[in-house]
Order: structure tokens, then sequence, then C-alpha cells
């Protein structure tokens, strides 16, 4: 309960999420680096790469170093250039067990790494029909985010920058449509690189932030991590403290009427 009285948890899907900071786990020195992070992270959601991870938690596995009884895990369909690899990751990580929710990734460009929004949203719509609890990873566009909403996704994701770059939140002021216009979460996915970044995507009023370049990444992943779990709860706070109208001239913090002359 949020200190105004009022209900601040983020549930999605009647999946509740006590962290608005998700963390991924790739790019990580070490498997032993990435498992300090997360815990540094205070995160509760992860993401994997179905592609790129052994289901089967052989030995070596970066599955064997999440602890299951602390986060959720969000598979994620990274590294997909078609609908029909992107529907197949997603089933193959359910079946494996993972997850109903999928982070739903099309991408593309393989310089860019833009999202392949025709083919996003036609496996938005197949997996949503198919009981998938659908993240789609999308661009900025107002538009897009309307329509995958329409096709049964669960929350948006649109990118900040383009993954990896570090860039920051580049158009702010599409996130903020989207925020206007949708009635489901947005998450902030792709282009954090600093703290300020997530607190700004936070103060927006976006619904959580999900980063791993930027974590994983910095010379030291393991402050990084806890760098950027304080700029989330701090942007959060914001947020709902609502900010100062922002004015061309300058107000008096101390107000003339009752001065002694």
């Amino acid at each position: 309960m949020g200190k105004d009285g009022t209900d601040d948890r983020l549930v999605i899907k009647g999946v509740e999420f006590s962290s608005r900071l998700w963390v991924g786990t790739g790019k990580y020195r070490s498997n032993e680096e990435m498992a300090l992070a997360l815990e540094a992270s205070g995160t509760d959601v992860v993401t994997v790469s179905v592609r790129r991870v052994d289901l089967k938690r052989a030995a070596g596995s970066l599955l064997n170093y999440i602890d299951l009884k602390k986060v959720k895990i969000l598979p994620n369909t990274a590294g997909c250039y078609s609908v029909e690899d992107a529907l197949r990751y997603a089933r193959l990580g359910r079946e494996a067990g993972l997850s109903d929710m999928v982070k739903l990734e099309v991408i593309g460009d393989e310089k860019t790494l833009f999202p392949d929004v025709i083919g996003l949203l036609k496996a938005t719509e197949t997996l949503a029909k198919e009981g998938f609890i659908v993240f789609p990873y999308t661009n900025d566009d107002p538009i897009m985010a309307r329509r995958l909403v329409d096709a049964g996704a669960a929350c948006v994701m649109p990118l900040g920058a383009p993954i990896g770059s570090g860039l920051g939140i580049r158009n702010p002021y599409n996130i903020k449509i989207i925020l206007e216009t949708l009635n489901i979460p947005v998450v902030v996915d792709a282009g954090v690189g600093t703290a300020s970044d997530a607190a700004i995507a936070m103060e927006l009023g976006c619904d959580a932030v999900l980063i791993n370049t930027g974590i994983a990444g910095a010379a030291d992943a393991v402050a990084m991590a806890g760098a950027m779990k304080h700029a989330v709860m701090a942007g959060r706070l914001s947020y709902r403290a609502g900010r100062i109208p922002k004015k061309l001239y300058a107000t008096a913090s101390s107000p003339l009427e009752g001065m002694l002359l």
C-alpha cells in the first residue's frame, strides 16, 4: 500500500510483481556476476532467451544461477527474425516449464534490431489466443501500441532507444502519448544506459523498466544494478508525488506576503 493509502502494486494478468526493475541475463562476464547483479537489483523478474539457454539445466546453464524462489522467469524470443521462429520459441519456453509469460520479439533488421511490427502484431494475436501472457517488444509508435493491445497484449514494451545503445529515452513524448492512450501497463525496454535514464522512464509514468546491457555492460555490473534499483524506486516515487509545473520565469520560494520591512 502506498504512503497516500492507494494500492501501488504492479499486477499484469493476475501476476503480481514486487519490483518495477526487470533485468536481463545476457552479456555478463560470468554467470556468477549475473547472479550477484540480480541480487543487487532487487528484481523479481529476469528475462531469459529461449534460443540461447540450456533448458535441460545442465552444468553451466545460467538457469542454475537464478534463484527461482525469488524471481520469475520471463522467457523471450530474442534473435527471432520471423513470426514462425518467434512462435516456435515462445511455445518451447512454455513447454519447458519456464512460464506462460513471454517477452515477444520479432526483429526486422540485423543492424538496428528494430522490431518487425507487422510480424510482431501477428505473433501477438496468435500467442494471446493460445493463452500466453504476451509482452511485445515494440517501437515507440502509439498507434502500433494500441493495435498490440487490440491483438491481446498484456502490456506493451516500447523501446527507449535501440537495443544495447545506452542512448536513454530518445522520444519521451511518444512514450508519454502511449501512456496516456493505453489502459494496460507500459514497460520501457532497450536503450537505458544509466540510472538517470531509468528514473526518467519511471517519472514519465511507465510501470516498469527492463534493463540488460546497461547493467551487464557497466564496469561494475553489481554496483550498477544497485544504482538502477534505486533509480527506478526514486522515479516511481517522484511520478506519484507529482512534479511542479514547468515555468518560463522564476517563482520565489519564499513568498513576499507577510515579510517584515
